[in-house]
């Protein structure tokens, strides 16, 4: 059974590139680098050999995984200022103390909690899904809960 993979069109777009990077670019690279190591001779021996090699596995691990995504894609429209948070929404919200943050709502593989983005599967993306602007949101956090309110909703 497949699982339907969750991308805004910026991160299509983004897997797309390292997709392109990786097939047109790396490939060729380290292709490169194994037939140079072999010209050096005993490859039992040859460190360059062994990790242009290593290279290669990770280079072909990663551009299976890629294709896998894209083939399990599923590209969310990013809304603007919808009444609900889905998918693709950018939300505004005011803890307790006071703090704001802004968050957007991603699939999994895009999820960069450094810049705001969290995954629909994370216990975050989880306590806002489905939810209106004015809501009073309770989230677990490693010292307890916390209270936030959903300000905004784009």
């Amino acid at each position: 059974m497949t699982q339907e993979k969750f991308l805004t069109p910026t991160g299509l777009k983004k897997i797309q590139d390292e997709l392109e990077q990786l097939k047109n670019v790396r490939r060729k690279e380290v292709a490169n680098r194994i037939q140079e190591a072999k010209e050096l001779g005993d490859l039992s021996e040859n460190a360059e050999y062994t990790e242009a090699k290593n290279e290669q596995a990770f280079i072909e691990g990663r551009i299976n995984e890629l294709e896998m995504i894209l083939k399990q894609a599923k590209v969310i429209a990013q809304t603007k200022g919808g009444d609900i948070v889905s998918i693709g929404s950018t939300i505004t919200v005011q803890h307790s103390d006071g703090n704001k943050h802004i968050y957007t709502i991603v699939g999994s593989n895009e999820a960069d909690p450094v810049e705001g983005k969290i995954s629909h599967e994370s216990p975050l993306g989880q306590a806002f899904l489905g939810r209106k602007t004015k809501d009073k949101v309770t989230i677990v956090v490693p010292k307890g809960t916390t209270e936030v309110t959903i300000l905004e909703i784009e």
